[in-house]
């Protein structure tokens, strides 16, 4: 699967095929991360994060137009490897325990539960400004920003329905709320884009 990635990544363009080692790198090293550093949830959130860029690398071919590197596909790598990160941490928290038990690092087992959901709310409060950056390279139309604030409220709901005392929703902050966040913000990007 690795030779067929970086061959299909080949057939895109030339900076596609250089890259795509790291791109695969990236995703590999993830699943060995917790048993070395308590950061695999940023390796997770870079996993997902380099999308934008491979996207516009696969699209455009370069990331320098003009002499000036073009940086929306890196500012939405920012958003969605802290975002990302800061919600893996949230659902690692029911994982602490056994992390421990087991000799795995993650944030939750290195640190109190309260300290990992402080990590998580600036991770997420770092996502929020990303998306604020990215906003001001594409102003676009109230469907845009109602993409954006619906996002913004959904990640704020999630760590006012997770605290240290009270994981019992860590399911519906991790799953339905993380979709309906990815679902909104995609919904006011592609409705502003076909308006």
């Amino acid at each position: 699967n690795a030779l067929l990635f970086i061959l299909t990544a080949a057939t895109i363009n030339r900076l596609a095929a250089i890259l795509s080692p790291v791109a695969l790198s990236v995703i590999l090293v993830y699943s060995y991360c917790k048993r070395f550093t308590p950061l695999a949830h940023l390796v997770l959130g870079l996993s997902l994060g380099i999308a934008p860029v491979g996207a516009f690398i696969a699209a455009a071919g370069h990331v320098v137009f003009d002499g000036h590197v073009v940086v929306e596909p890196f500012i939405l790598a920012l958003l969605v490897t802290t975002w990302c990160g800061g919600f893996d941490i949230i659902y690692a928290l029911q994982d602490a325990e056994f992390d421990r038990r087991h000799g795995l690092h993650s944030i939750p087992a290195c640190f109190s539960a309260r300290s990992a959901l402080g990590v998580s709310c600036g991770l997420h409060a770092v996502s929020i400004a990303a998306l604020g950056w990215f906003m001001t390279y594409c102003p676009g139309s109230v469907w845009l920003w109602l993409g954006a604030g619906v996002f913004t409220g959904l990640l704020v709901l999630e760590h006012l329905l997770v605290t240290p005392v009270r994981q019992r929703n860590i399911g519906i902050a991790f799953g339905t709320l993380n979709g309906l966040a990815s679902l909104s913000l995609a919904a006011g990007v592609i409705v502003d884009l076909l308006k």
